[in-house]
Order: structure tokens, then sequence, then C-alpha cells
């Protein structure tokens, strides 16, 4: 029964993360159609503008832009938080078994690429962007792999999604270590005691969810003033929710199933359209091939698709994990490729990276000229395997 429970977990995750794909796509087009239009003055001027809440003499404010990337982001993170727990204890991760193959391949997936990145910028401004070609976007690499229907099996699916997951995990530790740039140390120790009171709570198998949410509004105003970046409160609370395995449904589950559908159609869909308005200017073509463009566009093609494939078949050769049944290397090779497509974290990795607007503006060209290139190739070289396999038959 709990293996039927946890399946339906992941159907859920799958279903949700193709639609969300479809909807992340139309958002960008917005995003880019407003960018390049007589509206954008308009909508950068919406997303400047001050949000205050107000406690009675305390008072929060935030523009519209930071509102979406630090409060907004948190819940996507939290979201995130939830699915490496449920599939720490109960998923595609729960025994080294079943975890090693996904978690090296992941591992090549962010060492490679980064060190493509570094070999272009290495002692350049660009340099700290060496986080961004790391990531993998959930959303949009499922959305494409359900394109494909019964082209690929069901096993790759799973995969895929065990790997984005863990490759979410590295981006998450990535930014707490090597994108804090100030720590407070009072806030730090006050987020610390937030912490420990969600363990208490855990330990204490309190099992209604306002006794961690409420709570998590504390530890995310609490980190978000020590220097390290708001959305890792969104981690930290997830990992306090208790779980299962049980046929019962847990709190981590049921928040979860909440989570889902207000992550995938409206948070993510909000940051693509806040985020990936791009105004297109001749010169940012020259970008592409600088050493910044460059070391985006080869680090998350180039770079993903060498290491998830590397690594799985260093892992396969040294017995620490098998293939997906049914699967082969050539569909290593194309799901390589879909791991590629980073937007949504490599975006949110490179508004962490630079302080200069122009290496902003053309880290996000690069970051989506790269997953464009990335989801196409992905799509086209894995569905003429299939294409191949049904004339051989």
């Amino acid at each position: 029964m709990a293996k039927l429970l946890n399946l339906q977990a992941f159907k859920d995750f799958f279903r949700s993360g193709q639609i969300g794909g479809i909807i992340l796509l139309i958002c960008v087009a917005i995003s880019l159609f407003i960018a390049n239009s007589s509206f954008s003055t308009g909508f950068a001027n919406l997303l400047s503008t001050e949000l205050g809440i107000s406690f009675g003499s305390t008072s929060i404010s935030y523009t519209v832009s930071a509102w979406i990337n630090d409060a907004l982001m948190a819940v996507f993170f939290l979201l995130v938080g939830l699915e490496i727990k449920r599939e720490l204890l109960e998923g595609e991760l729960s025994s080294m078994k079943k975890a090693s193959l996904p978690v090296i391949a992941a591992l090549g997936g962010m060492i490679v690429p980064a060190g493509i990145y570094f070999a272009f910028n290495a002692g350049s401004p660009a340099a700290s962007g060496w986080g961004i070609p790391m990531a993998t976007d959930i959303a949009f690499a499922l959305a494409i792999i359900s394109m494909l229907g019964k082209s690929v099996p069901t096993s790759l699916k799973v995969f895929l999604a065990a790997l984005a997951i863990v490759d979410d995990l590295g981006a998450i530790l990535v930014i707490a270590v090597f994108y804090t740039n100030e720590v407070h140390f009072d806030y730090l120790l006050m987020a610390g005691g937030v912490l420990a009171v969600l363990a208490l709570f855990n330990y204490l198998n309190l099992k209604a969810l306002f006794f961690y949410l409420i709570p998590g509004i504390f530890l995310w105003y609490f980190i978000h003033h020590s220097g390290i970046h708001a959305t890792i409160a969104g981690v930290l609370l997830a990992f306090t929710i208790p779980c299962n395995k049980t046929s019962v449904e847990s709190p981590l589950e049921k928040l979860e199933h909440l989570l889902n559908g207000p992550v995938n159609y409206f948070i993510m869909p909000i940051f693509a359209l806040a985020n990936t308005n791009i105004t297109f200017q001749r010169e940012m073509l020259g970008g592409l091939v600088s050493p910044l463009g460059m070391g985006i566009i080869l680090g998350l093609f180039a770079g993903k698709t060498i290491g998830v494939t590397l690594f799985s078949w260093l892992a396969v050769k040294l017995k620490l994990g098998t293939l997906p049944s049914r699967s082969g290397w050539k569909h290593i090779i194309g799901l390589g490729m879909l791991a590629g497509i980073g937007f949504t974290m490599s975006i949110f990795i490179s508004l962490l990276s630079f302080s200069d607007e122009m290496q902003v503006t053309e880290a996000k060209f690069a970051i989506l000229c790269a997953s464009i290139v990335a989801g196409l190739a992905g799509f086209i070289y894995l569905k003429s395997i299939n294409k191949k396999k049904a004339v051989t038959a």
C-alpha cells in the first residue's frame, strides 16, 4: 500500500510538472513580448514598486521583484525540499542501490558544466557565475520528456526526476555556501532557535501543519536578514515536516499535494514572467560567443550531456549502479541533453551571481538559448531512437 501511495505521489508530481512546464513556456513568451513592446517601461516600473506589510509598529517592505524572488521562491524551495525528503525516505533515493546512479549522474551533471564555465571565465569578472550551468529545471525537463509519451520507458522518466531532484539539492547547497556575501550571526542565531523548535515539533510527532508553517514564516524572515538567501528557509522548513512510510498520508505528503498546484501553476510562471523580460538588442548576439555566453551554453548543453553520460557509465562500470529498466546508453545521452534545460534555477543563480545588469541580461539570454537547444535536441534525439527501434522491429 505504501508503494502505491508513493507511486501516486510521483504521478501527481510528474503530471503537475509537465503541465507546469507548458504554462512556463507561455509565460516566457509573454514576458519576452512585454520586454520588446511599448509595455516594457510600465512592466519594469511595476516590478520595482514597493509593497509592504505591517504588523503593529513593525513593517516589512520590498519591491514586487524582491517579493517574487525572495518570498514566492522560498515556497518553491519548500516544495523542492519536501520532494527531496520524500525521495530520501521512501522514493528513488531511499537506498544506496536506488540512489547511486541518479546521484552519481547528477554529480557529473554539476561538476562538468561548472568546469566548462570556469575554463572560459576564470580570472574574469564573470567567474562568479560558475554555478549557473549546474542546474536542471525539473518542470521543463519533465514537460519535454512527457511529450515523448511511450517513446521512452517510464523508468527513464523516474530516473530524470530523481536526477533533477539531486541536482536541485546540489544547487541549494551551492547557493547557501558560495552565494552568501555577508552573514549576520544574530539573525542566524534566531533562525537556529526557530529551527530547533521545528525539530522539537517533529520529534514530538505534531502533525498539524500550522505547527510548522507559522514558525516557518519567522524562519524565512530571520534567514532573509541573516545574509543567507531567504529561499534556503524553505528547504530547512521542509526537512522538519514529518513523513512516514505507511499508507496513511503524512503531513509532508499532504503539504506536497497542497503546494504542487500553486507552485507549478502560479509561482514558477510568475517567476518566469518577472525574470525573462529580456529586451533583445543586436549586441546580445555577440554576447552568446563571449566567455560568459559560451560558458553557459556549452556548460548547459555539452557539459550536462557529457557529465551525466560519463558519470553514469563510470557508475555502471564500477558496479555502483544499474541502468534504468528497458533503457540503454542512447537513452542516457538523450536524458543528459534534457538535463541541460537550466532555466528557472539557472536564472535564479544568475541573479545572485552578478550585480551588473548587462551581465545578468547576457546570462539570461544565454540560458534561454541553451535551454531551447537542449530541450529540442533531447526531444528529437530520444524520439529518433524509438523510430529506429520501430523500423528494426
